[in-house]
């Protein structure tokens, strides 16, 4: 049976769909956002199942699948279908819970499998072309450097980066004190390479885009306040044009190229999950496929019968 999208969703799906956000919101504290995606999950289904001539108290398994199959015919993803479903699942517990319904309509409907979605990264080679892009002569260019090196050398997040502030850099023992998620501190040892940029940022461009005024921030931006992280995204842009890089960077590339480059020279994944402040050691592996891949790019290019 195949549906459309024409009609309203009856009052009583919307009272549904309402109840079951409220519940949730009570036990699990549920973001707006994550309570605004079930929402609009719900109510398309809801939406789809009016134009079958059916509500979301008498939708079977079977249709949930006509549902699903409509939805990958018109190029929904694995990993948006997977949300849904798992929208869905919590949706009809809460109604098998409530005594709403006596039958569990996904209860032989499996999760689509996922592929791992591989964080994009950069080659050594990449990194060091958007490490030398800056002109260092100029303040805002040895800022901009120096940002780059500690990201690359320290693998922070981006807002990690961007909130350093003075008393969080250790340039005796050239650590890095973190605040991370859940408000974890990590230390973080920044090698010498990033220490050497910092003490130079210190001395000849800090002063001057601060003018000279006493602020904890470690790198101001051009009007002397906190930046922000679309800024120093922009920025990241613009070096990576500067460098002729071409491919598409996200604000945690050089996260990402951190972690993938230190398995790549043989860092154990414990350690690098310490560094990267994952709490959740299945969080890190990611990055063990994406070393692979590499190995497996330069096996077929170089070897003579790759």
């Amino acid at each position: 049976m195949t549906g459309d999208s024409r009609g309203n969703i009856s009052i009583g799906d919307s009272l549904l769909i309402g109840d079951f956000l409220d519940a949730i919101w009570m036990e699990k504290g549920l973001s707006a956002n994550t309570q605004e995606s079930y929402r609009r999950d719900l109510s398309q289904f809801a939406l789809w199942l009016a134009g079958c001539g059916r509500d979301l108290i008498s939708a079977d398994a079977a249709l949930i699948q006509d549902y699903l199959n409509d939805r990958l015919q018109a190029r929904l993803s694995s990993r948006t279908a997977a949300r849904f479903l798992s929208c869905l699942r919590g949706f009809y517990r809460y109604l098998l819970r409530e005594n709403r319904l006596s039958e569990n309509p996904l209860a032989l409907i499996d999760n689509p499998k996922l592929s791992p979605s591989l964080p994009k990264s950069l080659t050594e080679a990449d990194v060091e072309a958007l490490l030398a892009a800056p002109d260092t002569d100029d303040p805002i260019g040895l800022r901009d450097r120096t940002m780059l090196e500690v990201l690359y050398a320290c693998g922070l997040r981006v807002s990690e980066l961007v909130g350093l502030t003075m008393s969080q850099i250790n340039l005796r023992q050239n650590v890095v004190r973190v605040m991370g998620k859940g408000s974890k501190e990590r230390l973080i040892p920044m090698g010498e390479e990033a220490a050497a940029w910092l003490q130079r940022y210190f001395c000849e461009a800090r002063p001057i885009l601060l003018n000279n005024l006493p602020d904890e921030v470690v790198f101001p931006s051009a009007r002397a306040q906190l930046m922000t992280r679309q800024t120093f995204w922009y920025r990241i842009k613009h070096w990576a044009s500067v460098a002729g890089i071409q491919k598409d960077l996200s604000p945690h590339t050089l996260r990402h190229a951190f972690a993938t480059h230190l398995l790549n020279h043989g860092a154990d994944l414990r350690v690098v999950q310490l560094l990267l402040g994952h709490s959740d050691l299945s969080t890190t592996q990611i990055y063990t496929h994406v070393a692979k891949l590499r190995m497996k790019q330069q096996h077929a290019e170089h070897h003579p019968r790759g």
